[in-house]
């Protein structure tokens, strides 16, 4: 894939044919090799400095394996992961010795999707925030709790929570807890792994608002993954789709939402509610289970449940190509095939007063 060239940002993440194989084993003591589960297979795309990217798709289908392979919490099976860091330079995340893995990761954070189990009840505030400034020797002492003190204000939280346990909070402030950590060591990446999935609506939108305040603030860059569209289109200027751990669409926000160019993306956006009752539309039922990541089908993975299958589909594999600019699909009937996408809110003439 083709970074984007007209982009007035620098080019901040570079994800090329990324792989992860995870092997089956059977036999005594597992010994045997028996297969691969391909979680994640052949995906590329880039971020730029300062913009939100968000990877959406059904459970399973690797996009929380994706966010862990970019800051390596798992070593890649292949590809590359090339990351503009502001201390070492353009380096390959793949092939980063491990001395120089430290240095990296104070630049990549990760918020959990879970707040309840992220966090260490045996910690206070304190020591959960500042862990990452003490370990990597950016503060200690009272200027360690100044630190603190000042990460708590900036999500929202009093200063004087820093005693407390997490137990004492709501799952809101536990997230805006996990966001203050993230941001500790003031990085340039913030893998944010479905940050609002388990809190409610009301929380979803505020944790929302102040993701994108802080994006402004410190001009953080965003990946934000997530199986939720209308999260994601609020927040996202560019959007990856995956299915079964392959790169299936990859466009603008406004593009991918209104001109889909590939079914499974069809079908993910007539699953998400309208909040409009004027607005009448009818689901996309999808036919058939996910394909298998350990036996995947010949041909193009969706096929067995794609509307739009042909011989080709169920013999070839499509290769993701750019259709129009910044719109990469990946389908061989892209330009043949008229989908539908969100529909926008219809309008309705006011009649004037008599």
């Amino acid at each position: 894939m083709t970074p984007e060239t007209t982009s007035k940002t620098p080019l901040l993440l570079e994800v090329n044919n990324l792989k992860k194989h995870f092997p089956i084993k059977k036999g005594f003591i597992f010994s045997k090799l028996v297969g691969q589960v391909k979680a994640v297979d052949d995906v590329s795309f880039y971020i730029h400095q300062g913009e939100t990217l968000g990877l959406v798709g059904e459970s399973g289908c690797g996009k929380t394996t994706t966010g862990r392979l970019i800051i390596r919490a798992y070593q890649p099976t292949g590809g590359e992961v090339w990351f503009n860091d502001r201390k070492l330079g353009r380096i390959n995340v793949k092939d980063l010795p491990e001395d120089q893995l430290r240095q990296l990761r104070m630049n990549m954070q990760m918020i959990f999707q879970d707040p309840y189990s992220s966090l260490n009840p045996r910690f206070t505030l304190l020591q959960i925030v500042g862990e990452p400034l003490l370990v990597n020797g950016v503060a200690k002492g009272s200027e360690l709790q100044d630190r603190v003190a000042e990460l708590l204000r900036v999500v929202g939280l009093r200063p004087e929570y820093m005693t407390r346990y997490p137990h004492a909070f709501s799952g809101g402030q536990r997230q805006r807890i996990g966001v203050a950590r993230a941001l500790a060591l003031n990085p340039q990446l913030v893998i944010c792994d479905e940050p609002v999935s388990a809190l409610d609506v009301s929380v979803q939108a505020q944790t929302l608002n102040l993701l994108q305040d802080l994006q402004s603030q410190f001009n953080l860059t965003y990946l934000f993954i997530s199986h939720d569209l209308s999260v994601v289109e609020h927040i996202s200027d560019r959007v990856v789709v995956m299915y079964v751990g392959k790169l299936v669409e990859h466009a603008r926000t406004e593009e991918l939402f209104y001109h889909p160019r590939h079914p499974y993306t069809e079908a993910l956006l007539s699953a998400v509610p309208k909040p409009d009752p004027r607005l009448r539309h009818t689901p996309i039922v999808l036919e058939g289970d996910v394909a298998d990541p350990a036996n995947p089908p010949s041909g193009c993975y969706f096929h067995p449940r794609c509307r739009f299958c042909v011989e080709r589909c169920k013999t070839e594999a499509p290769q993701l190509r750019e259709i129009s600019p910044d719109h990469f699909v990946s389908c061989h009937r892209a330009e043949e095939v008229n989908l539908v996408g969100v529909p926008e809110t219809p309008t309705f003439a006011v009649a004037a007063p008599a």
